[in-house]
């Protein structure tokens, strides 16, 4: 086999993300230091949308959606880590192009 890239599509209601910063150290809203061995129960996580299947339809590649660490599949491609996810699993989008309805805002 040669050692050639192949361009990868996503299928069905499948979104390849991509989560900033991983699960290190964080700062709370006040400046507080939060180590990476702090427990945090059922934290969801949010991470920017990089490749979606042909059935997405309430997220668009560049949006920022919320799931569930627990609802992953992780894969490296290209030397890259990347997180699998169906649409169902998704809580929220973030995206500039969406109404504000909820107030909230990134």
């Amino acid at each position: 086999m040669s050692d050639q890239k192949l361009p990868i599509k996503m299928l069905n209601d499948r979104l390849l993300v991509r989560v900033q910063g991983g699960d290190g150290e964080r700062f709370s809203s006040g400046g507080i230091l939060i180590p990476a061995t702090a427990q945090v129960a059922k934290r969801l996580v949010w991470a920017e949308v990089v490749a979606l299947g042909q059935n997405v339809r309430a997220a668009e590649v560049g949006d920022k959606v919320l799931f569930s660490p627990d609802d992953r599949y992780e894969v490296e491609v290209g030397g890259n880590d990347y997180i699998m996810l169906r649409e169902r699993d998704i809580h929220a989008v973030a995206a500039s192009r969406i109404e504000a309805s909820t107030g909230l805002y990134l």
